[in-house]
């Protein structure tokens, strides 16, 4: 199947958006977070959904700073040389999770080819603290490709997460021009070495659209995904952040988006979650337990 292409690219009706209606909330939740010392990847990454996740209480964590090492020209997060690791940081993000209330916790971060390990110990040590803190809650890692080094997905999955999602992003064609600093097969790569490493570990991965991809081009990476190992599948919109370089190619109707979901499904990802403003870790809990709730109704 061919994508959709148009000679003006307009915003659509669908993708507009109204503030929740319980605003105040995402201004207490950003004050928390600004006092505790993290980031969320909500704010640094200028989510479309923050103010909805916010207004419920929730967030994705953003470790190990707010400056990422690589250039990707889709992402918000900004550039350069990041700072020290903060040894303190697991401690303060367990005690802000359960001053939340979290039951599933998403944690994220900024690419650190600074780092040997690529920050992989500092995902055990904030995993460890929020499983200590909290008894019962969930967590789920979405990392790097820590430079394609199998010791360091060894090291990260010592301690292990519910699930281990990283995201694919586009399609190869695209990578040069998209996701600089990244290989397409690394990042299978990892899905399938998870997958051997620890096979309780649910592994999950995310696409953009509008960047410039054919659906042929989409398909054939969902096949990909699911022979690498893929169980939890996300696509969303891709939205270009302020001054980017990469323009958005197409928006994708909610129609063509519910076709995504459905292929997906026929490949057979365990879930596939579709939709102009989904991101990877967007409903991350809701979808998690839907697939635990679906394994305890078919023992």
């Amino acid at each position: 199947m061919d994508t959709e292409v148009t000679e003006k690219v307009e915003f659509p009706s669908w993708l507009k958006r109204r503030l929740p209606a319980n605003y105040q909330d995402l201004k207490v939740l950003s004050k928390k977070l600004e006092k505790a010392g993290l980031h969320s990847v909500c704010q640094s990454a200028h989510c479309p959904n923050q103010g909805e996740c916010f207004s419920k209480g929730t967030a994705t964590f953003l470790l190990m700073g707010n400056i990422c090492t690589r250039r990707c020209t889709f992402c918000a997060i900004k550039k350069g040389k990041p700072s020290s690791l903060d040894e303190n940081e697991p401690e303060r993000l367990a005690n802000t999770c359960k001053d939340m209330n979290l039951k599933h916790v998403v944690l994220t971060c900024v690419t650190r080819d600074d780092l040997k390990d690529g920050g992989a110990m500092h995902f055990v040590n904030c995993v460890r603290s929020i499983k200590n803190k909290i008894p019962g809650v969930t967590v789920e890692i979405l990392c790097s490709d820590m430079k394609g080094k199998r010791e360091s997905l060894e090291k990260l999955l010592s301690y292990p997460p519910e699930i281990l999602n990283h995201n694919i992003e586009t399609v190869p064609s695209l990578y040069r021009k998209v996701r600089k600093g990244a290989i397409y097969e690394r990042s299978l790569e990892l899905i399938t070495r998870t997958r051997d490493i620890d096979p309780n570990v649910f592994t999950k991965s995310g696409l953009m659209v509008g960047c410039g991809e054919t659906d042929d081009e989409i398909f054939m990476v969902m096949q990909e995904m699911v022979n690498a190992g893929c169980q939890i599948f996300t696509i969303g919109q891709y939205l270009a952040p302020r001054n980017s370089p990469l323009p958005v190619s197409r928006y994708v109707s909610p129609e063509k988006f519910l076709e995504y979901k459905e292929i997906g499904h026929e490949m057979g990802f365990l879930s596939v979650h579709a939709g102009a403003y989904v991101r990877s870790s967007y409903l991350a809990g809701d979808i998690l337990q839907k697939i635990l709730d679906r394994r305890v109704d078919q023992q």
